[in-house]
């Protein structure tokens, strides 16, 4: 169930799908419609935004314990893997489908190179559902800042790409079952 609240402070948003900045002023009522990722969507008299977990406690509240958690193993596991990435892969969220991006089918690659001094290097291809979509660059920066947060990644590069088009069928089905598709 949509949760309401009113911000606590001044907190800076990404219009939905626009992916424009907005400063949504401290007293707005704003409804929760989606707490995935440790990011909010909500909704308010602004419109659809997409609020960071980083400003979570404008809304009163923590980052999600799941998202934390999967930063905290992340941080834990040691000699970097690629199942690692994945994994923080599945933890980004287009702010208005309840699905990873890994099991909607956007991302097409992902390659780590290990560097000279040991650190890591991550490039990602990822797509997004629709080409207008003007939330692309947050949702980039959004995977790229979560393979930041593994050991060792001393850089990581997201990019968006439009070759495959990208189709439901490139959905899994995990990600069918939680959208009714199956």
């Amino acid at each position: 169930m949509p949760e309401q609240i009113v911000l606590n402070r001044d907190v800076e948003a990404r219009i939905i799908p626009e992916g424009n900045r907005l400063i949504i002023p401290a007293g707005t009522s704003v409804t929760i419609t989606q707490k995935l990722g440790g990011t909010f969507t909500v909704v308010s008299r602004y419109g659809m935004s997409r609020i960071a977990g980083s400003d979570a406690d404008a809304l009163g509240l923590d980052i999600p314990e799941t998202a934390q958690k999967k930063i905290q193993e992340a941080a834990a596991t040691g000699p970097l893997e690629e199942s690692a990435i994945w994994e923080q892969l599945k933890s980004v969220y287009d702010p208005e489908i309840p699905v990873n991006i890994v099991d909607l089918g956007l991302v097409y690659s992902c390659e780590d190179e290990e560097q000279k001094d040991g650190t890591h290097h991550v490039e990602v291809k990822m797509t997004l559902t629709a080409p207008g979509c003007g939330m692309g660059p947050v949702i980039a920066e959004d995977a790229r800042s979560k393979i930041m947060t593994l050991p060792g990644v001393s850089n990581a590069k997201v990019e968006v790409v439009w070759d495959p088009p990208w189709n439901q069928d490139m959905i899994s089905e995990e990600g069918k079952m939680v959208l009714g598709l199956v």
